[in-house]
């Protein structure tokens, strides 16, 4: 099907893994599974913080954003990769396979967008608690989330817009899912600006949320030194340490897959690390936050208790 004609098709077949007759089921429900808790798990920490008036605060609204983009992230991929895995033809519309590019990429640079508004939040609430309330209102906290998304789906739409102005003369992904260099990959044309434009996109979001977040800390970590006050330090470790592992997750997740993009002699492990970017992240994020926030774990362990109690 892969072929050097110049008649553009609009069914394309995607690569996928070479996966054995006997792994395939179990690789298939294993991934059920994974999508499952993903969605368990983030829409019952939506859920908790919509019912519960007293989680009504930014931090946690900036989390809801985060488990949001996790829930729209995984949903673009993993359904349909499961059925890929199981089918021997993985068969998509042109059209389904841009739309799955453009979710993909936004869930990516929306998770570093919503991050740096949530380092922001930690700062603002550790080195200046005096004007937390009328800094970070709700009006202030909806204005950045917007904003967040704003320019996630700007910069992704752009990036998808100089590929589906390319004329197409292959017909399959080389990828286990449809993302930008896939589809761009399906031209002939020259893709200089797509390249470039794709490099800007990456540095821009790599380098502005380390830059900003590493700025974040640094300042946290000298407000809470100078100060020598350990219920200041108590405070910053409690809510600063969950926020920087997901970040950190995020971040070693992400550069695997962009150094193994260098690699083209394993595709295979490229497929897994990008696959790993979405998967991976979105089940820990609730669990890690869940399990540093003390209001939040508090909350969840009330929930709990209140459904097994009458049971006992």
């Amino acid at each position: 099907m892969d072929s050097n004609n110049t008649t553009p098709s609009d069914i394309l077949q995607i690569q996928g893994f070479s996966i054995s007759p006997q792994f395939t089921y179990p690789l298939a429900f294993l991934l059920l599974f994974v999508y499952i808790l993903i969605l368990l798990s983030n829409i019952g920490v939506i859920a908790l913080i919509a019912a519960e008036k007293s989680l009504h605060q930014p931090m946690y609204i900036l989390f809801c954003n985060l488990s949001v983009n996790d829930v729209m992230g995984n949903t673009a991929l993993l359904p349909r990769l499961m059925v890929d895995i199981v089918s021997t033809e993985r068969l998509i519309t042109y059209n389904q396979c841009v739309a799955q590019a453009f979710y993909s990429h936004t869930f990516g640079s929306a998770s570093h967008l919503i991050l740096i508004i949530m380092a922001f939040d930690r700062y603002v609430a550790i080195c200046h608690p005096l004007r937390y309330g009328s800094v970070m209102t709700t009006r202030t906290v909806v204005w950045l989330s917007t904003s967040a998304w704003g320019v996630s789906v700007l910069l992704v739409s752009i990036l998808i817009g100089l590929t589906v102005r390319l004329a197409r003369c292959r017909s399959v992904v080389q990828n286990a899912y449809c993302d930008n260099a896939s589809l761009f990959k399906l031209s002939c044309d020259d893709v200089s600006l797509n390249n470039i434009y794709g490099l800007f996109f990456t540095v821009l979001l790599f380098t502005s949320s380390m830059f900003c977040i590493t700025l974040t800390y640094f300042r946290i970590a000298l407000v809470c030194w100078i100060r020598k006050s350990k219920e200041l330090n108590n405070k910053a470790l409690q809510t600063c340490t969950s926020h920087l592992v997901l970040y950190l997750i995020m971040l070693l997740t992400g550069f695997i897959t962009i150094i193994l993009h260098r690699f083209p002699d394993y595709p295979d492990l490229r497929k897994i690390a990008s696959i790993l970017f979405h998967v991976f992240p979105a089940n820990l994020n609730p669990i890690i936050y869940a399990m540093q926030t003390r209001f939040l774990r508090e909350k969840i362990l009330q929930v709990f208790g209140r459904k097994v109690t009458p049971s006992s």
